[in-house]
């Protein structure tokens, strides 16, 4: 497995983010560091970080931004600062409260080695046999609505844009994440129409990767409001007008 690092944007985690679940996933996988953006917090999640970057130093970087910024400025310094940290192959981001397992990196990272030219693993939360994907059904349809509109924005067929778990290639970072984002929570979308209009609708077809996550729980305390949501409509239109 190649190596690769996780940005991982926190807001006020102190009590949420399982500390211990980040140290065995860190004994478990040699490939991997990680990147850890406070953003602002107002609880004492900067010093849980600096504590864990101190445990591990040469593979745990803690970043505190001066204030809160949104999730989208977060990952987008995170990103930038673990690309010029190390040379490792991908750079993923990865949501705190760990819905995603960290292990499921991994096996985003070995799909990565089954097509060389991929440029963006996309986590995908697909319920099906064999596999424990548990959400509610409210969040299940809003995510369908959402992700019809979204295909439409970037006219690609995509399932699943907002899942908090995703791998970058190392070599297209600075141009997809090089200026800020209009969006605070659906920069993911603004994410890949920049990488559509660099790269072209065919090689995205073919070089984005959806992965059926294995496991995937949903988690209470979301830090995305009901306002937010209802402007995510409006913040689509704003990246179709900019992108199209």
């Amino acid at each position: 497995m190649s190596d690769y690092c996780l940005v991982v944007p926190c807001y006020n985690e102190e009590r949420r983010l399982d500390v211990a679940a980040v140290e065995r996933f860190l004994c478990d996988t040699p490939a991997v560091s990680m990147c850890f953006v406070n953003d602002g917090s107002a609880d004492k999640t900067g010093e849980v970080l600096a504590a864990l970057a101190a445990r591990w130093p040469e593979r745990v970087l803690a970043l505190d931004m001066p204030a809160n910024g949104g999730k989208a400025e977060a990952v987008r310094h995170g990103m930038l600062k673990a690309h010029a940290w190390r040379p490792v192959a991908f750079i993923g981001y990865w949501d705190a409260d760990l819905a995603t397992p960290l292990e499921e990196s991994r096996e985003m990272m070995r799909a990565t080695g089954a097509r060389p030219t991929v440029l963006v693993v996309l986590g995908l939360r697909l319920a099906r046999l064999g596999a424990d994907v548990a959400r509610s059904a409210q969040r299940h349809y809003l995510g369908r609505v959402f992700a019809t509109m979204a295909s439409m924005v970037l006219q690609l067929p995509v399932y699943d844009t907002q899942c908090g778990a995703k791998l970058v290639r190392r070599d297209v970072v600075p141009e997809l994440f090089g200026q800020p984002f209009s969006s605070r929570w659906v920069f993911d979308v603004e994410m890949l129409a920049r990488l559509r209009n660099k790269v072209g609708r065919d090689r995205m077809l073919v070089d984005v990767l959806e992965f059926p996550l294995w496991t995937w729980h949903g988690v209470d305390g979301s830090k995305m409001r009901l306002s937010a949501m209802l402007r995510a409509p409006l913040e689509l239109w704003a990246i179709a007008r900019r992108y199209n």
